[in-house]
């Protein structure tokens, strides 16, 4: 399943409503680290296939960006059933956001 870039009006549908793991990541197209997990996150998304994964840009949907303490960017959101289960912050390499799926897929 490739990447799906929503706005917050598809957010409530797409994340919250979806029964399953999202990866939802807070990024902007002039970030240099959101562009190097870009990559990483659509080879995961094929890898992946129980995983929903979700691009939302910071600067198009601040109030959404707001909302889940977006701060610094890439933020990766990890929702599963409509609930956050983890959020965490900064670039990694494959074997990272392998282990944080790891971790919430117990």
């Amino acid at each position: 399943m490739a990447v799906l870039h929503i706005t917050q009006k598809e957010f409530q549908q797409e994340v919250l409503d979806y029964k399953g793991l999202v990866l939802v990541d807070f990024f902007a197209p002039w970030c240099g680290p959101c562009k190097l997990t870009s990559p990483i996150l659509d080879e995961l998304s094929e890898e992946k296939k129980e995983v929903k994964f979700i691009k939302i840009d910071v600067d198009q949907n601040g109030d959404l960006a707001g909302q889940y303490n977006v701060f610094s960017i890439p933020t990766f959101v990890l929702v599963k059933d409509g609930k956050v289960v983890s959020q965490f912050v900064g670039a990694m390499g494959k074997e990272g956001f392998l282990a944080e799926l790891d971790k919430v897929s117990q």
